[in-house]
């Protein structure tokens, strides 16, 4: 006979119960969300996209009423292939239509492959968000932002 058959029965009743087989229960998240970890990539692009549309709008007061978004990946109308060879665009314009504004777009996924860093994304978001403030406002992008192609 052994400890197995002499053990005596689990009494009924409640039983602790742990979640997982060490006890130590769901984990909770690894940081706060105020704690830049917290932060997706699309979040830290969108805020890119926010912090240079905020910067022209100082400088040029006719952009108050654009609107800035930022899409995945620029949308093809249906059954069109991209053409062989060409470049896929990293920003785009809207215009306005009936009770709407103008919205100036920049595509998160093409953006985040051509750049190596933070830093280099930040400066290509900005390259971009003028080059189309330019388009919409019929500007050249030196005229739109000074700085434009110096950094």
């Amino acid at each position: 006979m052994n400890d197995r058959d002499s053990a005596s029965p689990t009494p009924p009743g409640p039983r602790h119960r742990h979640r997982d087989r060490h006890g130590r229960g769901m984990r909770g998240p690894l940081a706060p969300p105020q704690v830049p970890l917290a932060v997706t990539r699309a979040d830290s692009f969108d805020a890119l996209v926010h912090d240079s549309a905020e910067r022209l709008r100082r400088r040029l007061p006719q952009l108050a009423g654009v609107v800035f978004g930022v899409q995945e990946v620029p949308r093809l109308p249906a059954r069109e292939k991209a053409p062989a060879g060409e470049a896929v665009p990293l920003g785009g314009v809207v215009r306005s239509r009936t009770g709407h504004p103008d919205v100036i777009v920049v595509y998160r996924r093409p953006v985040e492959l051509r750049s190596r860093d933070r830093e280099e994304r930040a400066l290509l978001v900005h390259e971009v968000v003028v080059e189309q403030a330019a388009e919409l406002l019929g500007l050249t992008p030196e005229a739109v932002d000074p700085r434009y192609g110096q950094d």
